[in-house]
């Protein structure tokens, strides 16, 4: 089990090595027909971003308020605006955000070691010299590997990744069919704290291109529960108090919030954030929420989404969704 506080900023003890029987592998599986991509605009290495009845992509809009979300956001800093975790960084190093690498079936695989290795998959992944990482090797940060397989619509992804002349090390893996709505076991961790997936979360410079931007968004905030909510699989809170967020909490933009004066780029967000929410899914700076790693994300446009102002949020409960408590699939 991680320690409780997972932070963006820290980084955890290191674990040993440990067997898991392969039967308890959490991979995902129950595949899916792909959904609609709405001509690829959405989708990675012409991959569906999961089902379409997934509960990342589910409308919030008409879900009741949560009953504790006055006491969850008391707690969460709402005195400050969002920051885009992702854009130019002037200077201070590359481009920054959790870059997404795209292989197909021939690329090799390689074994890892996980310091939680009773949490993690444990089988190959397609990791390499063309293997991006977040903030460059031994950087010391979050270190977020995410790779798809295109031949097989595979997602592979891994925090805190290291490599060593040609041995691979993470804190933790998980692999998911991007074709299937299966969850993790309950209480495995993933490459994020809610032992959710990463990839569906990240604001993607194509969709906001095109418009299209049909899925909620990952931030995180300080202090967090040490409890999770569905779909989330685990938690990493340094408080057991349940006036605090838990991993897994959904949060949208109020209907009522205005978009008078927003780009038009970024009113696609907005108009996401109203509809999709964002996700709760690890510990880290107040109201910062991620987006790929990409060159072309514009300078104005990254400084526009500093303008909205957390106290425009609220909780919502998505309970009333769920079908099966071991599948991300919403009714």
């Amino acid at each position: 089990m991680r320690a409780p506080q997972r932070s963006t900023r820290v980084l955890l003890a290191f674990v040993l090595l440990t067997a898991v029987p392969s039967s308890a592998v959490g991979l995902a599986t129950g595949a899916r027909a792909p959904s609609s991509t709405n001509g690829d605009s959405t989708s990675v290495g012409h991959c569906p971003d999961f089902p379409a009845d997934n509960w990342w992509h589910a409308d919030v809009s008409h879900l009741p308020v949560h009953a504790r979300s006055a006491q969850w956001l008391s707690h969460m800093s709402t005195d400050r605006d969002l920051h885009p975790d992702f854009g130019p960084s002037y200077g201070d190093g590359p481009n920054y955000g959790i870059p997404v690498t795209v292989v197909d079936g021939s690329h090799p695989k390689v074994k890892v070691r996980f310091d939680y290795a009773s949490e993690s998959d444990k089988v190959r992944y397609p990791l390499g010299d063309d293997t991006r990482i977040e903030g460059g090797r031994n950087s010391g940060g979050d270190m977020h590997a995410i790779v798809v397989d295109r031949s097989t619509c595979t997602l592979y992804e891994t925090w805190n990744t290291r490599v060593s002349g040609s041995t691979w090390t993470a804190g933790s893996g998980a692999v998911w069919k991007l074709t299937s709505n299966a969850l993790r076991p309950d209480s495995w961790t993933s490459a994020d704290a809610a032992g959710l997936p990463i990839l569906p979360g990240l604001l993607r410079w194509k969709e906001v291109k095109n418009g299209n931007v049909d899925h909620a968004i990952r931030f995180t905030t300080d202090t967090t529960s040490s409890w999770h909510l569905w779909p989330a699989r685990h938690d990493a809170g340094s408080t057991s108090s349940k006036a605090y967020p838990p991993m897994g909490a959904r949060f949208r933009l109020a209907a009522s919030f205005p978009l008078t004066g927003f780009s038009a780029k970024a009113k696609v967000v907005l108009r996401a954030m109203k509809k999709y929410g964002l996700v709760l899914a690890d510990n880290g700076s107040p109201w910062y929420f991620q987006g790929e790693q990409n060159k072309n994300w514009p300078s104005a446009f990254v400084e526009d989404l500093k303008r909205i102002p957390a106290s425009a949020f609220e909780a919502v409960d998505t309970s009333s969704l769920m079908v099966d408590p071991d599948s991300g699939e919403v009714g």
